[in-house]
């Protein structure tokens, strides 16, 4: 389906005007045509005037004001006719009728598509087509990640209608189309990531292992989830604008188990980080000590002293020192 874009039909106001001149002629009409009749038996003009008066409004019909970003789709007798989309005030074939089989479905700022429960703020049922950049935010889904750990994950998609043939014709529902499609999109894309950084793992597809994760590498992921929806929609006329991940945790029943992983991680490179130090700082005293010959010490007094500073570079309390007074040997 190829969209036919009508042009050069801004002729509402004018059409406007003549039915009501041709109402003010048909109301003379008939007032002096019921006053004829009462002298003669020819009742022409008041039987024309009354067809007038009866048929004028359905001209009416055709009128059709557009708004800024907006569109109307025209079908006549079942036939695709075309689609208005300049902002004007025009008059059209008054048994065309307008086509949106998405007017009843509303998009939420906070929620999955919701037909039943329309805010008071919210503009009524329309047959037009809203060409304007709109939001999306789907409810948060529980999806297991590339490792199996259940995560929570919510994204938000803007988007817009493009070409308004392929939205009202080629799907039942564009609009519930989309948000089906960011859901299936987006549990394909999670299931390539961890979580976090995890050994042995590709993304990318290329066989190679690499540091790609939900947490670390936000952007590359929207964009993929982004690529992901759009060719998932091209056949619906939607393009998608951006797509951005706005809530990412851990399922509820290991987000604490996980936390005491993380905990863990912490402290362990935490305590490699201290004993590379402090075998550092003992190597540099017995280098210094030797240097400058302030004292010698035998193998044994090495030993002690190794471990005494260990202790103390590696321990979690401040120690307390014991001062020898007498002889070292």
């Amino acid at each position: 389906m190829e969209e036919k874009i009508l042009k050069g039909r801004k002729n509402g106001m004018l059409v406007l005007l003549m039915t009501l001149v041709i109402y003010v002629l048909a109301i003379i009409g008939v007032v002096f045509g019921s006053m004829m009749l009462e002298n003669t038996e020819n009742p022409v003009l008041f039987i024309i005037s009354m067809i007038f008066l009866c048929t004028t409004w359905i001209l009416w019909l055709g009128l059709k004001i557009l708004r800024p970003q907006e569109a109307l789709v025209l079908t006549l007798f079942g036939n695709y006719v075309g689609t208005i989309k300049e902002p004007g005030f025009y008059f059209v074939n008054p048994f065309c009728s307008a086509v949106n089989p998405a007017s009843k479905t509303h998009l939420n700022q906070s929620g999955d598509v919701n037909s039943k429960n329309i805010s008071p703020n919210q503009e009524p049922e329309t047959k037009k087509l809203s060409l304007k950049i709109m939001t999306l935010n789907n409810n948060r889904q529980k999806i297991n990640d590339c490792l199996g750990n259940p995560i929570e994950i919510g994204i938000a998609v803007t988007w817009r209608v493009t070409d308004t043939a392929k939205a009202v014709f080629n799907v039942d529902n564009y609009k519930e189309f989309l948000s089906l499609q960011c859901d299936s999109a987006l549990r394909n894309i999670v299931r390539i990531y961890p979580y976090d950084v995890a050994p042995n793992v590709d993304t990318t597809g290329d066989g190679v292992a690499d540091e790609g994760s939900l947490r670390g590498s936000s952007e590359i992921v929207a964009n993929r989830i982004k690529d992901e929806i759009q060719s998932r929609v091209n056949e619906a006329g939607i393009e998608i604008v951006e797509a951005r991940i706005t809530y990412l945790a851990y399922a509820t029943e290991i987000a604490a188990v996980m936390l005491q992983r993380q905990q863990a991680s912490a402290i362990i490179d935490a305590r490699k980080m201290i004993v590379d130090g402090a075998v550092g700082m003992v190597e540099m005293a017995l280098e210094r000590l030797n240097e400058k010959q302030i004292v010698e010490l035998d193998e044994e007094r090495k030993a002690a002293m190794v471990s005494n500073l260990l202790v103390v570079l590696c321990g979690n309390h401040d120690a307390q020192p014991v001062v020898n007074s007498g002889s070292l040997y």
